[in-house]
C-alpha cells in the first residue's frame, strides 16, 4: 500500500468529528453541530494530493455546488458544479483545487430531503513530493511568474505538462538491432525511443501563480524499478470531454480524472514506445502515436521503428487500424532533417551539439536519432487530429511537415515547403494564396511573398472547431531550410492556416509571435489550440531560453484575443534545472470534468 493512501486513511479520521464551519464576514469559525454527510477523505486514490472526496455517508444530496477559497486577500476561489454521475463513481463530492501545506476552506451547497444545505470545511493538506528532484517537500514545484491577466480570465485553470528532466538518460534501452542475418544481434546502438524517459511533473497553476494540484509521480512512473511499464515521459494531455483526460507513456496509455482515478492499458503487441499524443475520437476509439517492434526495413534490417505509426484503438483494447506512416510517406525527405540544430531534438536536449547540423546517412546507426530510414526518427509525428468530415486524420511530422493521411491510407495534401519531395508527393503539396485566392511565391526552401509562411519543426496541427481551419504551433527552427546567421534571430509563432482540400490551396489567416522574437521562441515541445468561450488562442512556449546561457527555461503560458491580437493571459513557469524544458499545458475546466 502506498504511503499516500495511509496518510489519506489518517487525515480522513481526523475530520470525522471536525468537519462542519459557518462563514461570515470575520471569516470562518466553528460550528455547533457536524456536516449532515459523511468523513472528507484527502487523496482518495493516491496519486492526487490536493484533492479530496466528501464522503455521501449513505445519503442522497443533489444539485451540489463545491467552492475551494482562495487563499489570502488575493488568491482565486475555484467553485464548480458537480453532476450526478461524478458523485455515484466516487460516492462521495469531489474536492479539487487544494492548496499544498494548508488549511483550506472549502464550501459545500447541496439539497438533501427538500431542504437546502451549506456546509463550509477546513480541509488540510501537506506539502506536495517531488522525490525524483532532490527529494523536495515543498509547496510549489517550479517559481511561477504572473506577467498578466486580463480582466474576465481571473478563474482560469493550467494544466503544466513538464517532466524532472534527468541529463544522465534513462537507465532502459531495448537491445541492439538485428542484422540481416535474423536472430544475430549486434551489440549496439539501442533501437527505438526507450530511452525517452523522465519522471512526470504534472500541475496545474492558478491565475494568482499557486498550485492548485499535484499528479504523484509514482502513478505511473517508477524510475527505481526495471519495469519498462513505467517508463516514459507523461503525455498527450487532453480533456476528453467526459470528465477524464488522456495520457500516453511509453509502453501504456489511458485516461485519469483529477482525482487521481487512472485507467491504463498496455499498447497492443507488436507495438513499442508510445509519446506525445492520445486523443480520442468522436466514436470513443482512441488515436495514439506508437512505433513497431521487429520491423524489417528496405535495408533489410529489424529495427523497432520511432514514433512512426498511428494506432486506432476501441475501448476494449482491440487494434481497429494502423497508419504505417514509413509506407504512407515513403520515400520521405530530409531537406529539413539536414537543417535542423542539432542540440534539441523534441525533448533529446544535448546542448553540446548547440549550433550543429547533421548530414542524413542511409547507413548511420539506428535508434531514436535523425535519419532516413525506418529505425530512425525520420517523422517525429508529435500530434494527430481526426477529422470527421472524411474520417481522415491530420499528423504533425517534426521532420517533414503537415499532412492529411485518408482511411485508406493516403496523402491527401502536405502544408510544407516544396524541396526534397518525390514526384508523387510533390502532387499533394498545398498552394498557398492570399485573402483572394491569388498564388502567393514562394522559394523551394519556403521563403514566400506577401503575408504568408511555412511552418518549420511544428508541433500541435490542430483543428479550429469553430472556423474549421487548422492552428499551428511553428517553433521555427530549420526555417526556410537553414539555420539563421545568429541563433537570436529565429522566432516562434501562433499560425492558423485555412485549408481548401479540393483545389489544395493554403491561406494563412491569423499569426502571433514572429514581432516578440526570440524571448518568445521555443525550439522544441510546445502547443496552441483556438478557445470558443474567450474568443482567443491559447498557447504554451515550453522551451522559452533553452539555449540561453545562465537562464532558467520558460514554460510561457499565453491567452491571445483572436481579434484584437492583445495579450490576455502571460504566466511563466520555470524550470529548476538548466536547459529543462517543459512538454504542453491544456486549460482546466472543473465544470467539464465534475459537471456531469
Amino acid at each position: 500500500m502506498k504511503r499516500n493512501i495511509l496518510t489519506a486513511a489518517i487525515v480522513a479520521a481526523l475530520f470525522q468529528s471536525v468537519v462542519s464551519f459557518e462563514s461570515n464576514a470575520a471569516g470562518f469559525k466553528p460550528a455547533p453541530a457536524a456536516g449532515q454527510l459523511g468523513a472528507v477523505l484527502v487523496n482518495p486514490y493516491g496519486n492526487s494530493p490536493l484533492t479530496a472526496v466528501l464522503d455521501l455517508g449513505s445519503k442522497r444530496p443533489t444539485d451540489v455546488t463545491v467552492t475551494v477559497h482562495g487563499k489570502g486577500n488575493k488568491g482565486v476561489d475555484i467553485s464548480y458544479p458537480v453532476g450526478q454521475q461524478t458523485i455515484n463513481t466516487h460516492d462521495g463530492i469531489p474536492l479539487f483545487g487544494l492548496y499544498a501545506d494548508h488549511s483550506n476552506q472549502v464550501t459545500v451547497k447541496y439539497n438533501l430531503d427538500g431542504k437546502k444545505v451549506k456546509e463550509d470545511y477546513k480541509v488540510l493538506t501537506g506539502p506536495i513530493t517531488n522525490e525524483y528532484m532532490d527529494n523536495r517537500n515543498i509547496t510549489v514545484m517550479q517559481e511561477v511568474q504572473v506577467k498578466k491577466v486580463a480582466k474576465g480570465f481571473e478563474n482560469r485553470l493550467y494544466m503544466v505538462n513538464s517532466h524532472t528532466y534527468n541529463q544522465q538518460g534513462s537507465d532502459l534501452h531495448w537491445s541492439g538491432q538485428k542484422s540481416k542475418d535474423a536472430g544475430i544481434f549486434e551489440s549496439s546502438p539501442a533501437m527505438g525511443s526507450l530511452p525517452f524517459d523522465n519522471a512526470p511533473m504534472t500541475y496545474v497553476v492558478d491565475t494568482n501563480g499557486d498550485i492548485r494540484w499535484w499528479l504523484d509521480q509514482d502513478a505511473v512512473y517508477d524510475g527505481v524499478g526495471i519495469d519498462v511499464n513505467k517508463r516514459g515521459y507523461l503525455m498527450g494531455l487532453h480533456d476528453n470531454g467526459e470528465g477524464r483526460i488522456t495520457f500516453v507513456q511509453g509502453q501504456q496509455y489511458g485516461t485519469f480524472d483529477l482525482l487521481g482515478n487512472f485507467e491504463q492499458r498496455r499498447l497492443p503487441r507488436g507495438y513499442v514506445d508510445a509519446s506525445h499524443e492520445h486523443n480520442i475520437m468522436p466514436n470513443g476509439h482512441s488515436l495514439v502515436r506508437a512505433a513497431k517492434a521487429n520491423y524489417k526495413n528496405p535495408q533489410g534490417d529489424i529495427v523497432h521503428t520511432v514514433r512512426d505509426h498511428i494506432l486506432q484503438i476501441d475501448q476494449q483494447g482491440n487494434l481497429v487500424d494502423v497508419w504505417n506512416l514509413n509506407e504512407i510517406m515513403d520515400p520521405y525527405r530530409d531537406a529539413l532533417l539536414e537543417a535542423l540544430d542539432m542540440g534539441a531534438v523534441c525533448l533529446n536536449v544535448d546542448i553540446d551539439q548547440m549550433g550543429q547540423t547533421a548530414e542524413m546517412e542511409i547507413d548511420a546507426p539506428y535508434g531514436d536519432i535523425p535519419g532516413i530510414a525506418p529505425g530512425r526518427n525520420w517523422a517525429h509525428i508529435n500530434s494527430i487530429e481526426y477529422d470527421p468530415k472524411d474520417d481522415s486524420i491530420i499528423l504533425s511530422f517534426r521532420h517533414q511537415g503537415v499532412a492529411k493521411v485518408t482511411r485508406d491510407k493516403e496523402v491527401k495534401w502536405i502544408l510544407a515547403p516544396y524541396e526534397g519531395w518525390n514526384k508523387e508527393l510533390s502532387k499533394k503539396l498545398l498552394k498557398p494564396v492570399d485573402k483572394n485566392g491569388k498564388p502567393i511565391k514562394c522559394t523551394d526552401k519556403g521563403v514566400c511573398d506577401g503575408d504568408f509562411d511555412f511552418t518549420y519543426t511544428q508541433h500541435t496541427a490542430w483543428l479550429n472547431n469553430t472556423t474549421g481551419n487548422l492552428t499551428v504551433l511553428d517553433n521555427g527552427d530549420g526555417r526556410a531550410h537553414e539555420q539563421p546567421a545568429l541563433p537570436t534571430m529565429k522566432y516562434t509563432r501562433f499560425v492558423e492556416y485555412k485549408i481548401d482540400d479540393e483545389n489544395m490551396t493554403v491561406q494563412q489567416t491569423w499569426e502571433y509571435g514572429k514581432d516578440r522574437g526570440y524571448d518568445w521562441y521555443s525550439p522544441i515541445t510546445s502547443n496552441v489550440e483556438y478557445m470558443e468561450d474567450k474568443n482567443t488562442m491559447f498557447g504554451f512556449g515550453g522551451s522559452v531560453h533553452l539555449y540561453t546561457p545562465g537562464e532558467r527555461t520558460i514554460g510561457r503560458i499565453n491567452e491571445i484575443g483572436y481579434d484584437d491580437m492583445k495579450v490576455k493571459v502571460e504566466i511563466d513557469v520555470l524550470s529548476d534545472k538548466a536547459n529543462s524544458p517543459h512538454y504542453r499545458a491544456i486549460i482546466v475546466n472543473p465544470t467539464s470534468q465534475f459537471g456531469l
